[in-house]
């Protein structure tokens, strides 16, 4: 009898190497969170410029940019390095922009001076890193999608997104305890975009010492992902694609069994006569799906909740704004689990639409019961609804779908596409939520948002394939057929 099962203790050690990657996603986009005000207390003590709202605001959101370039290139490093080493590089971006963004003096500029000069050196360094995040938002679901079976594959891609918010909640501890008995400085606005510290004297240590330890913590887990990404395999898909069977039959054998290798291998191999093709070959729709896919996934407005989460507790009246949003976050884990254990069940698409619809009522919730202090409680469901949902349909499977749906030939470079997408709106929602709940309300936002979660339903109803139990050469055939039948 042909062995068809694998070593599963191998498949489950690589797949928990390639999530280290989504935790540092997480904790990247997350540590700026308990840094921020001794941050913006430290360049408020600059003496060659005057350090307002707008700088601030542009570098708490800096990363964003890097972000944007990270997946923008993530296709052609994919492509051209492989997935393995494109990992690898996103690692030492991670542990590089940890420690410039601790010592952005970087042993030339004078220590603990703050300046403008400093404050593009910091800048710079959290461009880095958000580099690092590109990266890793787009190569390690693709990563987990190219080495999984496909029986398993949307469970083990939904871990991706349980170690992005799990680490997003490691690093809210890890500030915590860094801050330890320390005050954080209160910072308040005297007008026209100026402020000033109120306990300059007592949150000393937080502004002199205490940010620099919350980003200096990333270097620990991103040197650890550096290290470690180096004993996991490349991908089978990428191993045939630069020639290279012998290796990925090896690879296949260990994960899917000997007897179910070789058939996946000439799948592998059918759909790979060329490394790469044009990005269209398979038609416009293709690239449109994947595209709205990730647009989707954040004009929901999840965004709104997760950066924002204690301002809008405050907003709705909550005396500890900061517990609910831990509560939140440990909501959040709770519900991407039930993608993990679900998605191979039930498939992507009732999960995406119940996530889209219950994302709606919540969101119209919000809407409907925001400002009013006897319905203060109902809102804060609401928000709660809105956010469970988010994790476990848009969230998880999101990323599912984009390391799925492409063709092989053009998935590094296509990935790349929809990612990008994914962080442009992800900085279009996050700056734009502020200025639009302040001049138009809350309760317009987040009907907004509902109207979107509507729509988002109808788009994956409509346009989205099922890929649930079906190969990733199966996804070649199937947009093959549909541009002949367009």
């Amino acid at each position: 009898m042909k062995d068809t099962q694998g070593n599963r203790t191998y498949l489950i050690s690589v797949i928990l190497v390639a999530v280290l990657g989504g935790l540092l996603f997480g904790y990247d986009t997350a540590v700026i969170s308990g840094a921020d005000k001794s941050l913006q207390a430290f360049f408020l003590g600059s003496k060659d410029f005057t350090y307002n709202d707008f700088w601030h605001g542009f570098t708490s959101s800096s990363a964003l940019i890097g972000c944007i370039i990270g997946s923008s290139i993530s296709g052609w490093l994919a492509s051209s390095l492989g997935r393995k080493r494109s990992l690898f590089l996103a690692g030492i971006l991670f542990f590089v922009s940890a420690w410039g963004s601790m010592f952005p003096e970087s042993m030339i500029l004078t220590q603990g001076e703050p300046g403008l000069m400093l404050l593009v050196v910091f800048n710079v360094y959290r461009i880095i890193g958000g580099i690092g995040v590109g990266l890793a938002s787009a190569i390690c679901p693709m990563y987990i999608g190219e080495i999984a079976p496909s029986n398993i594959r949307g469970m083990l891609v939904s871990w991706n997104q349980f170690a992005i918010i799990f680490g997003q909640l490691v690093v809210y501890f890890v500030n915590f305890f860094i801050l330890g008995d320390h005050i954080a400085p209160v910072i308040v606005s005297i007008g026209q975009g100026l402020n000033e510290i109120t306990n300059g004297a007592e949150a000393k240590w937080a502004i002199e010492s205490g940010w620099r330890y919350m980003f200096g913590s990333e270097m620990v887990p991103a040197g650890l992902f550096a290290v470690l990404i180096c004993f996991v395999p490349e991908t089978p898909r990428y191993l045939v694609s630069i020639g290279k069977d012998r290796q990925a039959k090896q690879i296949l054998e260990t994960i899917n069994g000997a007897g179910k290798a070789q058939e996946i291998l000439q799948d592998i191999k059918a759909t790979m006569q060329v490394k790469t093709e044009p990005i269209l070959t398979y038609g416009m729709l293709c690239i449109f799906v994947g595209i709205m896919l990730s647009v989707f996934q954040q004009a929901v407005g999840i965004n709104a909740v997760l950066y924002y989460a204690p301002r809008i507790y405050e907003a709705m009246g909550f005396d500890n704004p900061m517990m609910l949003t831990v509560f939140n976050g440990i909501i959040n884990l709770g519900f991407t689990c039930v993608a993990i254990f679900t998605v191979e069940k039930l498939g992507r698409k009732p999960l995406l639409i119940t996530g889209s619809l219950g994302m709606a009522v919540g969101a119209i919730g919000v809407a409907c019961t925001f400002g009013n202090e006897s319905l203060q409680l109902l809102c804060m469901i609401s928000i709660m609804i809105y956010s469970a949902c988010f994790m476990f349909s848009w969230g998880p499977i999101c990323w599912v779908l984009i390391a799925e749906i492409f063709p092989n030939t053009i998935r590094g470079g296509a990935v790349a596409i929809a990612v990008a997408f994914q962080w442009i709106f992800n900085w279009i929602v996050s700056t734009s939520f502020v200025p639009l709940s302040s001049s138009m309300g809350f309760w317009v936002v987040y009907s907004m948002y509902g109207i979107i979660c509507f729509l988002a339903a109808i788009f994956v109803w409509r346009l989205v394939p099922e890929t649930k139990g079906k190969t990733l050469e199966y996804m070649t055939q199937l947009w093959k057929d549909k541009l002949e039948h367009s």
